[in-house]
């Protein structure tokens, strides 16, 4: 008898669900479940064996969007004439977008790139998300942002700025910040 990982719960939900249209849990949990013995069986507290399936079981494994990207990699702002590009681009398109203002030197910055780009891949196409690095850039381009510390991560639509979120904390609450912000002003 072979045990199955704790993601084998959810094939044998959507197994149960499509072969015989019930769902074994009704709200349950799912403690282990097993193939072999010319079944598939789910083990119940207290060492019980339940036999869910009779006959030939067919394991496989599938995912979910597939087609769906993870992360989205943010596009460079490189100067004011990208900006105004962008900006003139989102307004046509009503379309919101994200500057995260950054530096390459700013450790926390770093750490957030990544997951801004899972955020990216979560709004894709409602919300575009970009990148500026104030050391590459005019200082202009910094001072038309209005920045002043880093990471500093904006939220323009039509145009024009609505919100930002200043990055100084920790990861986790800065990502739940910027989907506040996003959420907002969808």
């Amino acid at each position: 008898m072979a045990a199955l990982g704790p993601s084998s719960c959810l094939l044998y939900r959507e197994l149960c669900h499509r072969e015989q249209g019930i769902h074994p849990f009704n709200g349950g949990g799912c403690s282990l479940v097993s193939v072999g013995g010319g079944g598939l069986y789910s083990w119940q507290p207290g060492g019980s064996r339940k036999r869910m399936w009779g006959g030939e079981v067919k394991m496989r494994g599938f995912w979910q969007n597939v087609s769906r990207p993870t992360s989205i990699e943010m596009e460079a702002i490189n100067g004011m004439e990208d900006l105004d590009r962008i900006l003139a681009l989102s307004k046509e398109l009503s379309q919101a977008i994200v500057i995260d203002w950054m530096a390459a030197w700013c450790r926390k910055c770093i750490y957030l790139k990544p997951k801004l780009e899972k955020l990216a891949a979560e709004y894709h196409p409602r919300v575009k998300f970009y990148f500026v690095d104030v050391n590459k850039v005019p200082q202009a381009l910094v001072k038309r942002g209005n920045i002043s510390k880093m990471p500093t991560i904006q939220l323009w639509k039509d145009g024009e700025w609505k919100a930002e979120v200043i990055g100084g904390h920790k990861a986790w609450l800065v990502m739940d910040e910027v989907r506040e912000m996003i959420q907002k002003h969808l």
